[in-house]
C-alpha cells in the first residue's frame, strides 16, 4: 500500500496542473456517476464507470513503464476523450442525444492515434543515426497506424454486436436502397427502391412484430461514417506532423502532441 501511495505522489509531482486538475475533476465525476448507477441498480453502467476509472490510470502507467512523457495537451485530451466516450456517450446517451457526438469522438480518435503513431516513428528517427526516414514516410506511417486502430475498433464493435447482442454499430433509417439480392432473374442486376416510408417486420409464424418508419440499416452507415471521420482526423495530424519535421519552429502544432523520452 505504501508503495502505491508513493507512486501516486510521484505521478502527482510530475504532472502539470492542467492535467492533474482534469484528472481529479473527471475522476470525481466518474465516481459520482458510479454511485448513482449502483444506487439505481444499473450494474452494467457501473462496470463502465469502473472501466473508466481504470483507463484514467493508463497514461501514468504507460509513462512510468516505458519511461516517456506525455505532453500536457495530449494528456488532457485523452482524459476528456475517455470521459466523453464512456460516461457521457454510453451512460448518459450523448450518442443518441447529439447527432454529431460520435463523429466528433471518432475524428478526435483518428487525430490522437496519428499523434501516437507519429511519436513512435519520430522518436526512432531522432535517436538512430544510421538512417533517417523522410518526413513523408513518417507521416504516412502515422496515418496508417491511426487507420489501423480505427479499423480494429470497428472489428471490435462488430464482434460485440454479433456475439453479445449489443448495438455498438448504431442502426439508422435509410429511405433508398440499391441491391442485387432481390433481382428476380438472379442476374446481378441492381434493383433500386426509393422513397421507402415504412417497413413491416414479421416473425417466423407470420405474426406482425413492428412497423418501421423506413428501412433499417444495421450499422453499415455508422461504420463507414466512423472510418471516414477517423480518416479526416488522421490526415489532419499527418499533415501537421509532416510540416513539423520540415520546420518544427514554424509549425509547432504537432509538437504539442508528441510523446518524448524522459531523459530527453
Amino acid at each position: 500500500m505504501k508503495k502505491i501511495i508513493n507512486r501516486i505522489k510521484v505521478a502527482i509531482k510530475n504532472s502539470s496542473k492542467a492535467s492533474l486538475w482534469t484528472y481529479i475533476i473527471l475522476r470525481i465525476l466518474t465516481i459520482f456517476c458510479l454511485v448513482r448507477e449502483l444506487f439505481n441498480g444499473n450494474y452494467e453502467n457501473a462496470l463502465l464507470c469502473i472501466l473508466s476509472l481504470i483507463l484514467f490510470l493508463l497514461p501514468a502507467f504507460i509513462e512510468r513503464k516505458f519511461k516517456i512523457d506525455f505532453p500536457t495537451v495530449l494528456e488532457v485530451i485523452v482524459y476528456l476523450f475517455i470521459f466523453s466516450a464512456e460516461i457521457l456517450g454510453e451512460i448518459n446517451n450523448f450518442y443518441g442525444a447529439f447527432s454529431n457526438f460520435d463523429n466528433i469522438l471518432h475524428t478526435l480518435n483518428g487525430f490522437l492515434c496519428a499523434s501516437i503513431g507519429f511519436s513512435l516513428i519520430y522518436l526512432l528517427n531522432e535517436n538512430i543515426e544510421s538512417f533517417k526516414l523522410s518526413p513523408l514516410f513518417v507521416s504516412i506511417v502515422a496515418f496508417c497506424f491511426s487507420m489501423t486502430i480505427g479499423v480494429a475498433w470497428e472489428f471490435f464493435e462488430y464482434g460485440m454486436d454479433n456475439i453479445f447482442g449489443l448495438d455498438m454499430q448504431k442502426d439508422e433509417y435509410v429511405y433508398n436502397i440499391n441491391t442485387v439480392t432481390i433481382d428476380p432473374k438472379f442476374d446481378n442486376n441492381v434493383i433500386s427502391i426509393n422513397d421507402i416510408n415504412q417497413t413491416v417486420l414479421y416473425d417466423s409464424n407470420n405474426n406482425q412484430i413492428l412497423n418501421l418508419n423506413g428501412y433499417l440499416d444495421i450499422g453499415l452507415h455508422d461504420t463507414m461514417k466512423d472510418l471516414i471521420v477517423n480518416f479526416i482526423g488522421a490526415l489532419i495530424f499527418s499533415v501537421f506532423g509532416y510540416l513539423y519535421i520540415l520546420n518544427d519552429k514554424k509549425y509547432n502544432i504537432a509538437g504539442k502532441f508528441l510523446t518524448k523520452r524522459k531523459n530527453s
